[in-house]
């Protein structure tokens, strides 16, 4: 597994995390048998909960209150992360996300057969944005609490070395 990070700043009306990057798992699991069930375990083993099992939005949006784990369970999708003038990103079965809370994210393409399964860290609740942030969403994206585990490592996984205030 290899991990990519990418930071964005604000596009048009997305917030996004000047402070935390997303982290990109590639080939986090091989994309082999039924993959949605080992998310799911590995998420709910490091603590990471409300899970769902849908695709992403076909329109940008953000979460406020939460920061998101993104398990490509199927398929294979193009993804625009980091707003308008974010990266589109190809993603595949096996591959995973964690987005900071912010983070602009839609989906741009899929195949038939796409497939998400998506958490949050304990004690956060997401909220879908589709406009400007207030200065008070803005606060609450910069204060949100860093999670404690990585969702696919746990405490020693790779999250908790990317992640850390300035």
């Amino acid at each position: 597994m290899s991990i990519e990070t990418l930071t964005f700043d604000p596009s048009g009306w997305v917030p996004n995390n000047r402070n935390l990057p997303v982290l990109i798992y590639h080939e986090a699991f091989p994309a082999e048998g039924e993959m949605a069930p080992r998310f799911e375990e590995r998420f709910r083993e490091n603590g990471w909960q409300g899970m769902w099992r849908n695709g992403v939005f076909d329109y940008q949006h953000y979460h406020t209150g939460a920061h998101e784990v993104l398990g490509i369970a199927g398929g294979r999708a193009r993804l625009l992360i980091g707003g308008p003038d974010g990266a589109e990103l190809d993603v595949h079965a096996g591959d995973c996300l964690v987005l900071p809370a912010g983070t602009g994210h839609k989906r741009i393409e899929a195949s038939r057969d796409f497939l998400v399964v998506g958490a949050y860290p304990p004690g956060q609740e997401a909220d879908i944005q589709t406009g400007p942030a207030s200065e008070a969403q803005l606060r609450k994206i910069a204060s949100l609490a860093i999670p404690a585990t990585d969702p696919l490592e746990g405490e020693a996984g790779p999250l908790r070395r990317h992640w850390t205030r300035r």
